[in-house]
């Protein structure tokens, strides 16, 4: 019987220590390797790549490129008659990094029936480091001065890498996104990798593509910077 062995990545080391997103295993869909640590340079590497960590506190870090990618385009995201309502109603404000850790805690809330989380307090650590950088980014949803939605997620050249998102309130993060969609085309973005399928994402105009096709969209749009001024206000 032949044995599968996965990648193990060292701890030591940050340059090209990932293997090649081809060699991800079919099932479980995407797995790639596992080991190393959170490093922001290790982190960035992997979205640049087109992988994403993915655990939860009894297994070790796991790396994920799963085939086919979930993406959004940001000037086709789908507005739905009732949430286009919600739009025009103004029940809802919308900020942009204000809130970041507050933000990735309520991602990290289990949701209906789970008993845990894959945000663990490593990750959640790891992405406020990246959003003090610079490179981890949130969108906020207020009513008044409640939060009840948002989303957040990593800025590589003209991709955006959604990570999670939260909802208090009906429409919350639908809101966030749409929002987001609007600013990432006024801002030069061009892709929103969702990375894995759920309806939630294809209601809103997500789609899959091959993940070759999504490592060529990442090798043309990473090296090319947004505009000057993305990320500095919201409209």
């Amino acid at each position: 019987m032949n044995e599968t062995r996965l990648y193990w990545i060292s701890a030591q080391r940050f340059d090209n220590d990932f293997p090649d997103i081809s060699q991800a295993l079919p099932d479980p869909d995407g797995l790639l390797a596992a080991g190393g640590d959170l490093d922001h340079k290790r982190l960035l590497d992997a979205y640049r790549r087109g992988i994403f960590p993915w655990y939860d506190a009894s297994q070790p870090i796991l790396w994920w490129s799963p085939d086919p990618r979930t993406v959004l385009y940001p000037e086709q995201i789908h507005i739905s008659r009732s949430l286009r309502k919600t739009l025009r109603s103004s029940r809802f404000q919308i900020s942009i990094d204000q809130t970041f850790e507050e933000v990735i805690r309520a991602c990290s809330v289990p949701r209906n029936e789970q008993t845990g989380t894959w945000l663990s307090n490593d990750m959640i650590k790891a992405y406020i480091r990246l959003h003090h950088m610079g490179h981890a980014h949130s969108i906020e949803c207020w009513y008044g001065a409640q939060l009840v939605g948002g989303l957040y997620g990593i800025a590589i050249g003209q991709v955006f890498f959604g990570e999670s998102m939260f909802s208090r309130m009906s429409d919350a993060s639908k809101v966030c996104m749409v929002k987001l969609g609007e600013n990432l085309s006024r801002w030069g973005y061009k892709l929103i990798d969702c990375q894995v399928d759920s309806l939630h994402l294809r209601t809103m105009g997500a789609v899959q593509i091959p993940r070759t096709d999504f490592r060529f969209l990442l090798d043309q749009l990473c090296p090319s910077p947004p505009s000057e001024h993305a990320w500095k206000t919201l409209k």
